[in-house]
């Protein structure tokens, strides 16, 4: 018995140790500047899954840094591409309200505008909560190219979910 659970605990640190770390990270294929994932083999994606997949981005980045909450698009579009799913069978939607939307706004120092500006070439839709703008005092014209403004974000995901979209909980 005692042989049993030594054998059991060798096991579960070996496993332990081959988990991967940071540096096994890797961008790409669709971004090759953001979004880095790791393979996880054995997992199961089927190539011919279909995702609609709406994003919800309250929480602004940190002054100088990228919104991690916007980059999780990126992860899920690498990650499912290098999993073997086409990426016309990914469709992705983020809103943005609240704090969050400063990150979306034409600045000399917003560190999100790459990001934005690949996400949206890529086919992802980016909309600001008018409501928030609003409130921010944030016009059309000051946001991202491409980046556009909705009633409200509770409208717009109250539309994605009838076209379809889950939500994603990160």
């Amino acid at each position: 018995m005692r042989k049993n659970f030594v054998l059991a605990m060798v096991i579960v640190m070996l496993v332990g140790h081959a988990s991967a770390g940071p540096e096994d990270f890797k961008t790409g294929p669709v971004f090759e500047a953001f979004g880095p994932v790791v393979s996880v083999p054995g997992a199961i994606v089927e190539s011919d899954a279909v995702f609609k997949v709406a994003f919800d981005v309250a929480d602004s980045a940190d002054p100088g840094a990228i919104n991690r909450r916007l980059e999780s698009a990126a992860r899920f579009l690498n990650m499912h591409a290098a999993a073997g799913v086409p990426t016309q069978n990914i469709e992705i939607a983020i809103i943005v309200h609240g704090p969050a939307a400063l990150d979306l706004v034409r600045s000399g120092t917003n560190a999100n505008a790459d990001l934005v500006a690949a996400l949206i070439e890529a086919g992802v839709t980016i909309e600001l909560c008018g409501q928030t703008a609003a409130y921010r005092d944030i016009a059309a014209e000051d946001l991202l190219p491409g980046v556009t403004l909705s009633l409200s974000a509770m409208t717009s995901h109250a539309l994605l979910q009838q076209d379809g979209y889950t939500l994603n909980p990160f």
